[in-house]
């Protein structure tokens, strides 16, 4: 178990961290590029929920319901432009270019 603790914080280590944050029923960037792997980390900084969800024949994301403060991380492991977007707030909208 420890081993396997130990690998993971290798892993994440190793890919790229990015965070952005939701605020103003908005995230705080409207594109990011990324590398293949990388991890984005979203805060809630609203006073509101918010939920992320990507919908893509590459990639599926949907996450419960995000009460303020609360963050949710998500991995983009294959290459592609994802739309990313809170089910809340429709127009919300972050565009992740993966390489």
């Amino acid at each position: 178990m420890l081993v396997t603790a130990i690998l993971l914080a290798t892993v994440a280590a190793a890919a790229g961290l990015h965070q952005i944050a939701q605020k103003r029923r908005a995230f705080a960037v409207g594109n990011l590029a990324i590398t293949s792997g990388d991890h984005v980390v979203f805060t809630n900084e609203d006073e509101f929920l918010h939920q992320i969800y990507v919908d893509s024949p590459a990639m599926t994301f949907d996450s419960p319901e995000q009460p303020p403060g609360q963050t949710i991380e998500v991995v983009f492991s294959r290459r592609g432009t994802f739309r990313v977007r809170c089910h809340i707030h429709p127009k919300m909208l972050l565009i992740v270019r993966v390489e």
